[in-house]
């Protein structure tokens, strides 16, 4: 049997009426904006069986049957999966197109297998004495097993429940390993992947289980944890929640992108649907070809610490290349769009939303309010960071709008900014243009020894180096653009996000390593150089600011200069001498 386009299936399940067809074999009453009625799987007599209409999907709370339209004509007729579409598509009237190749899909076995796991998973999280970790986790979160039960989230045991169970189905260890369920250890063993975790279901644009995302719950790292990629699932290329969101995506034409799973879910529930994130990793390309075929508008709203501000520069310039408008949402400090909502429910969640600034205006306060437009040198790094989202923007409106705004706020020519533009586009490793080279010609970076230098070398280490560097320095210190462009993409793990030219930097330090040099070494040369930055540039500002102050303030001032020019020369005597020679030791 031939495949289904599918663009096709989800013409069909658009525009089929979930409540209608299915109020055909069942007597469905409106409770709020769902529909109820006795489940017609398990023969109950209460009103336990839900359909819900906003999201395309029926469930019930007793037997946990649940899916689309397509599901219930396969478990209430019989019918396989393309069937159950042409069946709808006749109903709805829509003629499918049929392609080839022939023949039963070879991956059937592993959605198989993936749906059998998120249905254990599942009622473990409800019926098992272990998952009691899991459900007051929930309870902390002000989450009910009511409200969690139609989404599908689950709980992996310790120990080997898992594979006894997925051998009563007679599901084979080499499916569910292919499938990313299992890993193999390094005796050759196979175990779980997914142990003492809270589940999250993660689904294709069909509405498939295909992957999982994983809490741990109690001690043990990583915090999260995802299926790996798989020949059904691919993290790069879906998003966390958009078999549903795309819907309201449409309607409210916007979307909303978030960083986690409980920011996505709390803002779903109160009813603001548009809601998804990314699967663990900075947003791709394909993330954002897929955000772009349903909604023109994205609303970024990840944490307005400084991770969460280089998350959300780096996926608002993904966006912009794929031509969307974006804006950013600012949250209060030390929320999170769960906690938000949880506080001050849809309404507050709006009012951020309703605020959202354009995502290069957002780069602009930020760098105000760091002062880098008080002084020359400043707004010469200011737009080096407001570059790339300049380039970034391949609507010819929105770019001319983005250089007008920043040639203002550095208070620099246009026409000289729209040069500078022109003039990197071409060696940036965009993709080839009218006035753009390919990247391929791109000669590799001079990559000068320097503490920075060093400390991008140690990040490319692993841990526990990356951490110790990402905790002593921020990354908005590295002044070669390159260097701050791996450390950025290392410390977000978005190696696959840099351009062309950083890409070359990257290999070309990881092939370079640290040889022979001692890392402790290293660090403790290159960190305290940056500090000795740090103060160099406190005497800057001291400088810049006195000329305008008062007398009295002056005084003041010359005293805080005093006092810095001390602590610089008594900290870091060398300083003045290794910057002389353009390097840093630790190189």
């Amino acid at each position: 049997m031939s495949l289904i386009p599918d663009d096709v299936i989800e013409q069909v399940r658009e525009a089929a009426d979930i409540v209608g067809i299915i109020g055909e074999h069942v007597e469905l009453k409106r409770t709020g904006s769902d529909f109820r009625a006795p489940c017609p799987f398990h023969g109950g007599t209460h009103r336990n069986f839900a359909v819900i209409p906003r999201k395309g999907m029926f469930y019930c709370f007793v037997c946990h049957a649940g899916g689309d339209i397509f599901t219930f004509f396969m478990k209430k007729l019989g019918m396989d999966y393309p069937t159950a579409v042409r069946e709808v598509a006749r109903r709805v009237g829509i003629t499918i197109p049929e392609r080839g190749p022939t023949g039963p899909d070879p991956r059937e076995p592993l959605y198989s297998a993936v749906a059998a796991a998120a249905d254990w998973f599942a009622r473990q999280l409800l019926e098992s004495p272990e998952a009691q970790v899991a459900r007051d986790y929930l309870t902390t979160r002000h989450l009910d097993l009511e409200t969690v039960q139609p989404l599908g989230l689950g709980y992996a045991p310790r120990g080997k429940a898992f594979l006894d169970a997925m051998k009563g189905l007679g599901v084979r260890d080499e499916v569910l390993l292919e499938a990313g369920l299992l890993a193999k250890r390094e005796d050759g063993t196979l175990a779980p992947r997914f142990r003492g975790r809270l589940l999250f279901p993660i689904h294709d644009l069909r509405g498939r289980v295909v992957a999982f995302g994983g809490r741990i719950l109690g001690e043990g790292e990583p915090k999260y944890l995802n299926s790996p990629d798989t020949p059904i699932f691919h993290k790069g290329k879906l998003l966390y929640n958009l078999h549903v969101a795309k819907h309201a995506m449409r309607k409210a034409e916007r979307a909303i992108l978030v960083e986690g799973y409980f920011d996505v879910l709390r803002p779903s529930l109160a009813g603001i649907e548009e809601v998804v994130a990314p699967l663990g990793t900075g947003l791709t390309p394909e993330q954002a070809q897929l955000v772009k075929r349903h909604a023109p508008l994205v609303i970024l709203l990840y944490d307005s610490d400084e991770p969460g501000l280089r998350a959300t520069f780096r996926a608002g310039d993904e966006l912009l290349r794929e031509g969307l408008r974006v804006s950013v949402a600012t949250l209060p400090a030390g929320e999170d769009p769960d906690t938000l909502v949880q506080k001050k429910g849809a309404a507050g969640l709006e009012e951020i939303l309703k605020d959202a600034v354009d995502v290069l205006e957002r780069k602009i306060q930020i760098l105000d309010r760091k002062g880098f437009f008080g002084t020359l040198p400043g707004r010469r790094r200011a737009l080096d960071r407001l570059l790339p989202t300049i380039r970034a923007a391949t609507d010819p409106i929105t770019r001319e709008l983005y250089i007008s705004r920043a040639a203002e706020a550095a208070g620099v020519r246009k026409d000289v900014l729209e040069r500078e533009a022109g003039m990197r586009d071409a060696g940036s490793g965009m993709r080839p243009g009218p006035t753009t080279h390919p990247a391929s010609r791109i000669s590799p970076p001079v990559l000068p020894a320097s503490a920075e230098k060093a400390l991008v070398l140690l990040m490319l280490e692993g841990e526990p180096w990356k951490s110790r560097v990402v905790e002593a320095v921020d990354p908005e210190e590295l002044e070669f653009p390159p260097y701050r462009a791996v450390f950025e993409s290392v410390a977000d793990d978005a190696v696959l996000a840099l351009d062309d030219t950083s890409a070359r930097a990257y290999e070309q330090l990881k092939a370079e390593g640290l040889g022979r040099r001692d890392p402790n070494e290293m660090y403790e040369l290159a960190v305290n150089w940056m500090e000795a930055r740090r103060l160099e540039r406190q005497l800057e500002q001291l400088d810049d600011q006195l000329p305008f102050e008062s007398p009295e303030r002056q005084v003041s001032l010359i005293a805080e200069k005093r006092r810095v020019f001390d602590e610089l020369r008594k900290r870091y005597p060398r300083y003045k001498i290794a910057k002389r020679r353009r390097g840093a030791p630790g190189t």
